[in-house]
Formats: structure tokens, C-alpha cells, sequence
């Protein structure tokens, strides 16, 4: 079914590369105009010359440190005055860290807190009042398989991605009366820029140990995380969609 996302308007957090320009690039060839929002400009900017080049006038880039109030007013207040509403906002930007919990650092621990759990909860509250200014909304937060399941490191980087998933619930219930979805989308080894600061035995072990055998693409992630922003998971919120390739099944 095509433009599934036809009249929408999208904010898409670390849109630059990875799966947030899989995402922008799958909604707006499904009919939404897109705002991407990232801290890297030049890429940033790239993707939205190469979108608006296919689909005239439907990307618009902006620059936003999720971890800065007032840069997600900005993003908002653009994405409203651009288009007049705000209909959908995945919140997707994030850091890894591999460190255990004697190996990493306070400083390291509260950066990755406030890309990931702090920029997560800002983009919700900032996005919320645009959302009930439309009279509906959906919101996606991107989480991790780490948001569920341990594994020995990743401290910082399962502590932020489990929080996520909680967040995510919580503002489902809170925004509900508002008629405004929240869920969390929870990815395996998906072959981003991310991925790529893994050694290559360290991935094959990761893709071995998946019921599919393989990584997954930026792409696979992308389109589960079109469905929950459409109007076709209109009765969905509160829930978590896994997309590991099987990795949590065994």
C-alpha cells in the first residue's frame, strides 16, 4: 500500500546515517515530509538535498543536540511552521559504548546517558504539546535488544537502552487521552556506522548466534518502525517490536 504516511509531518532524530536515513528515506517515499535532525551538518544535508531531489519540498534538515532544550524547541517550532503540524516523531539518535561497569568512566557514563535516555525523554516532552496541538500523534523510540536482555559490557549502553523501554510505556499511558501512541522499537546487530566500530570476529559472533545467520539491514528496521508510525498500528502503544534476526528467541 503506498503512502502509507501521505499528509504526515516527521521528526527524525540522527537522520544523518544508519537507520535514521533509512527512516527518512522510507517515509518520504511514503508520502510524509521529513525533518532531519542530527548534530552532522554536512551529511545531515547531503540526505536532504538527495530526498527533496526525488521528492521536491518533503525534507528539511536541521541541526540538534538531542541532549539541548532548547534545540528541540527549535526543531519543533520549524517542523510546525514549516508544515503546520507535527504528526510523528522517532526518536532515534544514540551512542555505544562497549565498557564494562569497572571500566567506564562517570564522564562516559553521563554522555551516553544524555545522548540516550535524556535526549529520548526531551524529545518526547518537546514533541508532546505539537502532537496534542494536532490532535494526534506517534512516537517511536528507538531502544536495543540491550534494553532487555544483558550481556557482559555495554554497562551504560544496556542502563539508557532499558530505561528507553520503560520511558516508553510510561509516556504511553500518560499520553494516551491525548490520542498519542509511544512505543519502543528493540534492534539486533543491524549494519550501521555503529556496528561498524565492532571488530569483524566480534560481528560474526553476534550474526552467528542469530536464529537468521546475519546481521540485519537499516532498511528491515525502517520498515517497522513505518508501521508503528502509521495509521495502521492505530491500536498499538506501550508495546516493544523486536527486529534481531531471532538473536533473543534462543
Amino acid at each position: 500500500m503506498p503512502n502509507r504516511l501521505n499528509g504526515k509531518v516527521a521528526i527524525i532524530t540522527g537522520a544523518a546515517r544508519g537507520m535514521g536515513a533509512a527512516e527518512a528515506r522510507l517515509f518520504a517515499s511514503e508520502g510524509a515530509s521529513v525533518f532531519l535532525a542530527d548534530v552532522l551538518d554536512q551529511e545531515g544535508r547531503r540526505l536532504a538535498d538527495e530526498l527533496n531531489h526525488t521528492f521536491p519540498g518533503r525534507a528539511h534538515y536541521v541541526h540538534l543536540d538531542v541532549t539541548k532544550a532548547a534545540e528541540w524547541h527549535n526543531a519543533v517550532a520549524a517542523a510546525e511552521q514549516t508544515f503546520g503540524h507535527l504528526h510523528i516523531l522517532v526518536n532515534n539518535a544514540g551512542i555505544y559504548s562497549a565498557a564494562g561497569i569497572e571500566n567506564t568512566s562517570e564522564d562516559e557514563w553521563q554522555r551516553i546517558v544524555d545522548i540516550n535516555q535524556k535526549g529520548v525523554w526531551l524529545g518526547i516532552k518537546s514533541a508532546a504539546p505539537a502532537l496534542r496541538r494536532t490532535g494526534s500523534g506517534s512516537i517511536v523510540n528507538i531502544s536495543s535488544i540491550f534494553g532487555i536482555i544483558g550481556s557482559p559490557g555495554s554497562t551504560a549502553y544496556h542502563g539508557t537502552k532499558g530505561a528507553i523501554r520503560i520511558l516508553s510505556k510510561a509516556a504511553a499511558a500518560e499520553l494516551a487521552p491525548a490520542n498519542i501512541r509511544v512505543n519502543s522499537v528493540h534492534p539486533g546487530i543491524i549494519a550501521t556506522p555503529m556496528v561498524d566500530a565492532l571488530s569483524p570476529q566480534a560481528r560474526q559472533a553476534v550474526a552467528a548466534a542469530c536464529c537468521l545467520k546475519r546481521e540485519g539491514r537499516p532498511e528491515e528496521v525502517a520498515f517497522a518502525v513505518l508501521f508503528l508510525a502509521s495509521d495502521e498500528a492505530s491500536y498499538i502503544t506501550g508495546s516493544e517490536l523486536v527486529i534481531d534476526g531471532g538473536y533473543t528467541a534462543l
